[in-house]
């Protein structure tokens, strides 16, 4: 009896299907997509924080371009640091340390979510949009990122492209930079602080391993990072009252923003008196609730 033609076809569609998926997963993979899920809705935050109206278009094109932006970042990030990333455990296994994908092929497929997202944003929002993410994508790829090699302070340098989607959702629906949008940037810049200082904690040995020169590195015993988790907290509370006192939150935010302030500093102190592993993760854990909880007060109290 004859076999039949489609068999073959049939069987090489099954031994492709999962060399494509791979291939698909490490591109998704370069695009650092939990990261960049926290910049997507923080720039969904600051355009519905901002706009007058519903505009699907606008909307679109603002969380489309920004996500791609952000992808292009990221995998930037990866090019750069393929080398430490592959001395550190967390991150050897991604696609160019671990040998799946070409530098030559990534650094095309990083000019291409770069520059599609910023024409975007351009074409579909405004130039205003398009120049912060732009801002975000070079101060996070050529300046912070190369940072990391040489200082500590480069996590403080890392909090400013970290902190720019929500000004880019503003300026995309209003045109403009007001008040408003610096006070949104300011907000996720501060909380940023003890979130990554927390992560630098318990990834010290990590990036000991790597030659990175985090805080907890240099300063194995933790009491700067601590003082800096700290600081960082404390000025956080009565900055994330302000959207209250400009007219952008009423004052269930107002309430809700003092008591999520205030927990957040508490596992900071605490941290701060018993540097372990375990207070670490509690204060990463808490800040990982604290921002979309105080997002979602905001947006449900906007004024």
């Amino acid at each position: 009896m004859p076999s039949s033609p489609v068999r073959p076809r049939a069987v090489a569609l099954a031994v492709r299907l999962p060399i494509v998926s791979a291939r698909a997963a490490d591109f998704l993979e370069l695009t650092k997509p939990r990261l960049n899920l926290l910049v997507v809705a923080t720039t969904l935050a600051g355009y519905y924080l901002g706009a007058d109206g519903f505009h699907p278009g606008v909307l679109a094109s603002t969380v489309v371009g920004t996500g791609l932006v952000a992808g292009g970042a990221a995998a930037f990030n990866e090019i750069l640091e393929r080398d430490t990333d592959g001395l550190m455990r967390r991150t050897r296994t991604r696609p160019l340390p671990g040998g799946r994908m070409r530098v030559s092929t990534a650094v095309w497929f990083a000019f291409a979510l770069s520059i599609g997202g910023l024409g975007l944003l351009a074409a579909g929002a405004n130039g205003l949009a398009a120049g912060v993410a732009a801002a975000t994508l070079l101060s996070y790829a050529l300046i912070y990122t190369p940072l990391k090699a040489k200082t500590s302070l480069s996590t403080l340098v890392g909090g400013v492209p970290g902190a720019l989607p929500p000004m880019i959702g503003w300026a995309a629906a209003t045109h403009t930079l007001s008040i408003h949008a610096w006070v949104l940037f300011t907000i996720v810049f501060l909380w940023q602080m003890p979130h990554f200082l927390a992560i630098a904690w318990l990834c010290r040995e990590d990036y000991a391993r790597a030659g990175l020169p985090m805080l907890p590195v240099v300063e194995p015993d933790g009491r700067s990072t601590a003082q800096q988790v700290v600081l960082y907290a404390s000025v956080l509370v009565p900055v994330s009252l302000a959207p209250t006192l400009i007219g952008l939150a009423g004052r269930i935010y107002f309430g809700g923003a003092l008591a999520l302030g205030l927990a957040f500093l508490a596992f900071g102190i605490r941290f701060a008196r018993q540097r372990t592993n375990d207070n670490a993760r509690r204060l990463f854990l808490a800040s990982i609730a604290y921002l979309p909880l105080l997002w979602g007060l905001m947006l449900g109290n906007h004024l």
